[in-house]
């Protein structure tokens, strides 16, 4: 199943009259990091950003003056989402001014079946929380130390880890590449990993060598050997 982990920065809190300013996406295939990524600095077209949400991110409108507008850039952005799920902390947020971006180009909204809100994931897996971001690094042993302001783009690469966390995928697939036997099956709203058997068996790691070496061990040690003892 293909993913894309992805946050926004806005203008400000109101999807019907802020903007985008940044949108910053992951790449995930059966639930591993593909390498690729999408990462845009969009202009607000004419809307300021607020002092609060300037404090949050840092974005100016002098750094936007020369940035494509949404419209330039929505077939870049329609583009890496097709055929993926959107995964997103608070995924409300998002996807409402994401939806009020393609509702302005008279795009349609994008489905809430492929909309995969990892806050709600984090309060069923922790419910008696804090399950913000920052906090979820926390949980898991993330290091989150660079983040010392919102970014739409870094947040989407520590929510990628925290994501991948919360499945039980580092764990579950360690040695495993997008190719091999993962598949997801969803359950209600929760992602859950399934490891498939494997079509074929791994090589033999033991040499001959190594089996007549520890034979003879074996023998050295005579009949108090462990491998000579039943169960």
């Amino acid at each position: 199943m293909r993913e894309i982990v992805f946050d926004t920065e806005t203008t400000g809190l109101d999807n019907q009259t802020d903007r985008i300013i940044e949108i910053g996406c992951i790449e995930l295939e059966n639930q591993f990091p593909t390498g690729r990524s999408l990462h845009l600095f969009i202009n607000p077209d004419g809307r300021k950003v607020h002092p609060d949400a300037l404090a949050v991110h840092g974005i100016t409108d002098a750094f936007l003056a020369d940035k494509p507008v949404f419209a330039d850039v929505a077939d870049e952005i329609t583009a890496f989402f097709e055929g993926a799920h959107y995964v997103a902390h608070n995924a409300t947020f998002d996807m409402g001014f994401l939806n009020s971006e393609y509702r302005r180009l008279g795009r349609q909204p994008v489905p809430t079946d492929l909309v995969i809100d990892t806050l709600a994931l984090a309060r069923r897996r922790h419910p008696m929380g804090p399950n913000s971001l920052d906090a979820l690094c926390r949980r898991y042993g993330i290091d989150n130390s660079h983040r010392s302001r919102h970014g739409a783009l870094l947040d989407a690469e520590l929510l990628t880890d925290v994501y991948i966390e919360m499945l039980g995928g580092r764990q579950a697939a360690l040695g495993l590449s997008a190719s091999d036997t993962v598949q997801v099956e969803r359950r209600s709203d929760d992602e859950i990993v399934v490891i498939g058997e494997r079509p074929n068996p791994l090589p033999e790691r033991l040499s001959a060598a190594d089996i007549q070496a520890h034979a003879a061990l074996i023998d050295r040690i005579g009949a108090d050997a462990l491998w000579r003892k039943p169960g």
